[in-house]
């Protein structure tokens, strides 16, 4: 079978097409033939061995997040039957409860194996079940950004009617933490450097739209927009770049998820003003097999569509379609569709 991998040294440009043997499922194991992949920001820094040992060992298939057609299961398999579509989970071994440290070495695409692989083997307790009514793409951006957002926005902190979010740009744990968040009735902040995204945040329930760039000091403006009492909730994506508006955005009390390192991981921030203001910081790491089957249960109730950028690349192009990522010109995920 063909698959894309990481083969001689730690970058985009070693990402190279490959031979392997197609799996062969075990007893309690799925063969999914995969259909589509989408990328997270993770992907971009995985492949130059961002995550240090925590990125595996090359070769390597990149790319977490997929979906694909159970063709084969085990003989002791009880979650799929042949036809039935599924994506993987990011962690393989994070079924239920809290996150444990050592589950991190269960990551798809790195250190394990990741979806770029015309044919996969996972075990049935590692992969869920997708509605229907998605399609291979929408269903592929799934299991880390979107259960990523529903972690924060509902799983570890729920958001309740009424409240204030704030999300921050465009991409696919921003939006669909925007629609969770709607989803839970709450108002939506969002913030963009383009107003043209900003317009596709609105589209998708945004109340109000701050683009970043032309108000650099948007902690100020997220208090205005509540009257000075504040988000309850902001979802951190920009790191270092952002923390300190968010810190400033948020009300008394209330929650910054913190998620991504756009802007770097070491941040400067006033920890006095988080003391005296009681603030929870809230560290998000994917989530659990549980939590993706509860989300599902909520997309599935409100037909929730994810938002896949215009730009579909080829099962080939994954190497390029890595390579753009930073620049960020999507919006919602960037799809990888195998044919």
């Amino acid at each position: 079978m063909r698959v894309m991998e990481i083969r001689g040294d730690w970058s985009v440009d070693h990402i190279v097409e490959a031979q392997r043997p197609e799996p062969v499922p075990g007893p309690t194991q799925i063969l999914l033939r995969m259909k589509a992949a989408t990328l997270n920001y993770r992907d971009h820094v995985l492949v130059r061995r961002g995550y240090g040992n925590r990125s595996g060992a090359l070769p390597l298939v990149p790319v977490s997040d997929g979906v694909g057609e159970v063709v084969a299961v085990g003989a002791a398999v009880t979650r799929f039957k042949p036809g039935d579509r599924a994506c993987p989970t990011f962690f393989q071994d994070w079924v239920s409860g809290p996150f444990r440290d050592g589950w991190w070495r269960s990551q798809l695409g790195g250190p394990r194996d990741g979806v770029m692989q015309e044919f996969m083997a996972v075990e049935e307790h590692a992969a869920v079940r997708v509605p229907d009514f998605l399609s291979n793409l929408e269903a592929a951006a799934l299991p880390c950004a979107a259960v990523t957002a529903w972690s924060a926005v509902v799983a570890q902190n729920p958001v309740k009617a009424g409240d204030v979010v704030v999300v921050q740009g465009t991409g696919g744990v921003s939006l669909f933490a925007l629609q969770f968040a709607k989803m839970q009735g709450a108002r939506v902040i969002a913030l963009s450097s383009s107003d043209a995204k900003l317009e596709r945040a609105r589209a998708l329930g945004a109340d109000h739209l701050v683009n970043y760039r032309a108000e650099p000091e948007w902690g100020r403006t997220v208090r205005a927009l509540t009257d000075g009492a504040g988000a309850d909730h902001v979802v951190e994506v920009g790191g270092a770049g952002t923390l300190a508006q968010s810190v400033r955005a948020v009300r008394g009390a209330g929650t910054i998820s913190l998620i991504g390192v756009l802007g770097g991981a070491a941040a400067e921030v006033g920890l006095g003003h988080v003391v005296t203001q009681n603030i929870r910081l809230q560290g998000v790491t994917v989530g659990s097999r549980d939590a993706f089957e509860d989300m599902l249960r909520a997309i599935t109730l409100h037909r929730m569509r994810p938002v896949i950028d215009e730009t579909v690349y080829a099962f080939e192009e994954v190497a390029e379609a890595i390579r753009r990522l930073p620049e960020g010109g999507h919006i919602g995920k960037v799809g990888v569709a195998f044919s």
